[in-house]
């Protein structure tokens, strides 16, 4: 088996042999400087931290080993190939040991019969993010998917390439709920990325990743940019991985902090991009085993680039160019131009506004940058302060007194954070579109008496965890600490149960579903309290079918991205109304869309709606250190 492995492993890597250099350094020049004031991040990084084989496995593929012999010496590709060969032995070992025999390497998704696409609607076509339809005529046709999984891998090729000009949102395939309950259509990676042959350049970014892995999805000749999580001591670096393979790693303050973002740019040699926003890393467990969503659009060229207009800096494309340069993207870019890949589709980072059409892309972009934020024009660029500006921008700002509109927020997440009802009502804040210099210019003591506003926090029940397809041992992405939930202040009323729309899955999806309620401000409110600490805010008294539905008006909004509810995810407000300060500590990627009614806050939401409410004293959240069985297969 070694021996078959490893000439399987030659001979996807025979085109790139006779080229390849393993000895180039990379050097990042003076011109290639980094944002001025980035790196004042005042928390500690959160604990969503990924000790697994995928991580080891990027560590790992990043050096080349000392080659054996001497005609190893004159192939740079061998060393690779050995220790990846090594890599792969250890990994589906280690899965064998955690699922038996059942541990494909190919994840065991089969490709589905040919799926019928369904088209945008007028009322799509108006502003709102093509979200695929739930009908059965979405369903994947012909006999049972779940008997072909076992036998069928994951890279396998799509029977046919979708194009979508207009936006598409779908869950990612899972082993474990094909055909989904809720008849919903996926996206498997493979279905993402397209025919590897028709690929010219990527850039993709993840928190987590298997390099081993995800190498297999590309021809050995692309040349790919990978955005990766820094070592810990946070230093922006570029490095040669693999043969036309450069991996990036941006600034983190002390190592605090993670490059959370999951996003593709994808180049095809037709001239066309696609842009991928994620909520999955670049690991086989997470385009398996548990479930997690994808938004991609793909753009067409345009005829003649545009001028670059540097006043440009609120839409998606500036948006996401600005994302590249914070990823430390502009010097990897800078050396694959200058080295062997003169020739890539895009030159520098300002082309990605200049020489593509965004002109139909209708979501609003939502990026947390790790560092402090300073002063109007920055702030309202990152974090949860962006979030408010791009409620903004879609018209959806709830307004203040008596006319005002609250939102019932419901954050689905996989990591839970410190919470304090400053914090939480400090982001209900911007989710409303409400400007923070408002927020700011109250009182600090009035703003921590605040009661909880109304939020649903979506997270895993221990008993959801053991009633799940791989039980207890399928919980290891899903992060809540015990210090936390028993803290004497923490939000545990607040606590709903996360059940997927299909199936006995657990999710790795972030998503916020914002839906309007007829209310008046939280100030108001707090100033009318009784005195007796009553909660203003018990969303669970209110119906769940009062979603203000006026003619084509939306009635909320939905987040889609990487952005648990957390301060380290969304920042932390402070400063004054006049020059306010965002401290972030991760690197975040969501996107932002109008709901038009309540179909479309059903289409598109992953977890059953409404969310059970946690039973006091009965219902406990799923907490890693509390799992025997977790620890004892770890131990292993």
């Amino acid at each position: 088996m070694d021996k078959d492995l490893e000439r399987a492993l030659a001979l996807s890597l025979r085109e790139s042999r006779a080229n390849a250099s393993s000895s180039r350094a990379i050097s990042i020049s003076d011109s290639e400087d980094d944002d001025d004031d980035r790196f004042q991040s005042g928390r500690l990084q959160e604990n969503r931290a990924s000790k697994t084989e995928s991580s080891r496995a990027a560590t790992q593929s990043v050096h080349y080993p000392e080659p054996p012999s001497q005609s190893a010496r004159n192939t740079p590709a061998a060393s690779f190939l050995s220790e990846r060969a090594q890599m792969e032995r250890e990994r589906l070992e280690r899965l064998k040991r955690l699922r038996g025999q059942d541990a494909d390497d190919g994840g065991g998704i089969s490709p589905p019969a040919k799926r019928q696409h369904i088209p945008s609607s007028e009322k799509h076509a108006n502003g709102r993010a093509n979200i695929a339809s739930a009908s059965s005529s979405s369903v994947p046709s012909g006999s049972s998917a779940s008997s072909r999984t076992a036998s069928t891998s994951i890279n396998s090729t799509p029977t046919s390439e979708q194009l979508f000009w207009a936006g598409e949102l779908r869950p990612t395939a899972n082993k474990h709920s094909q055909p989904r309950q809720d008849g919903k259509p996926t996206f498997r990676l493979t279905e993402v990325l397209g025919s590897k042959s028709d690929i010219s350049f990527a850039i993709i970014a993840s928190y987590a990743m298997s390099v081993s892995w995800i190498y297999e999805f590309f021809a050995p000749s692309t040349p790919v940019i990978v955005v990766a999580q820094p070592d810990q001591s946070g230093q922006p670096t570029i490095k040669n991985i693999l043969p036309n393979w450069v991996m990036t790693v941006p600034f983190l303050r002390n190592g605090r902090g993670c490059q959370h973002m999951k996003f593709m740019l994808i180049f095809y040699k037709t001239g066309r991009l696609r842009v991928v926003i994620s909520t999955a890393n670049l690991v086989d467990h997470d385009w398996r085993d548990i479930e997690n969503a994808v938004w991609l659009q793909d753009l067409p060229p345009r005829s003649a680039p545009i001028p670059h207009d540097p006043k440009a800096i609120d839409d998606f494309p500036s948006i996401m160019q600005n994302v590249l340069r914070a990823v430390n993207v502009r010097p990897a870019l800078a050396n694959m131009l200058a080295n062997d890949h003169p020739n890539l589709p895009l030159q520098t980072i300002n082309d990605l506004r200049m020489k593509w059409d965004w002109s139909k892309v209708k979501v609003k972009l939502v990026p947390s940058i790790a560092g402090k934020h300073e002063g109007w024009p920055n702030v309202v660029l990152t974090g949860h302060t962006r979030l408010m500006k791009a409620v903004r921008d879609m018209g959806l700002r709830t307004g203040k007194g008596k006319a005002a509109k609250d939102l019932l927020i419901e954050s689905q997440g996989s990591s839970i954070g410190n919470y304090s009802t400053q914090w939480v009502n400090e982001i209900y804040w911007s989710a409303r579109g409400e400007s923070a210099e408002d927020w700011l210019d109250e009182s600090k003591a009035r703003r921590a008496k605040l009661p909880w506003p109304p939020v649903k926090i979506v997270f895993p029940s221990l008993k959801t965890v053991r009633d799940s397809v791989l039980g207890e041992l399928g919980g290891g992405t899903m992060f809540c600490r015990t210090n936390q939930w028993e803290a004497s202040k923490f939000p545990r009323e607040l606590f709903h149960d996360s059940n997927s729309t299909g199936g006995r899955v657990l999710m790795h999806t972030k998503m916020i579903i914002a839906t309007y309620r007829p209310k008046k401000s939280i100030f108001e409110k707090s100033s009318q309290s009784n005195g007796k600490g009553k909660e203003l805010f018990d969303s669970e008294t209110e119906p769940e079918s009062d979603d203000i539905e006026i003619q084509n008006d939306p009635i909320g909004w939905a987040y889609v991205g990487s952005h648990n509810f957390t301060p380290s995810a969304w920042g932390t407000l402070s400063g004054s109304g006049f020059n306010p300060v965002l401290n972030v500590v991760n690197y975040e990627l969501g996107i932002v869309f109008p709901l038009y009614d309540a179909k479309d806050a059903e289409r598109v939401s992953c977890f059953k709606r409404p969310a059970r409410k946690y039973v006091s004293g009965q219902d406990r959240p799923w907490i890693q250190e509390e799992s025997q069985l977790l620890r004892q297969s770890q131990e292993m």
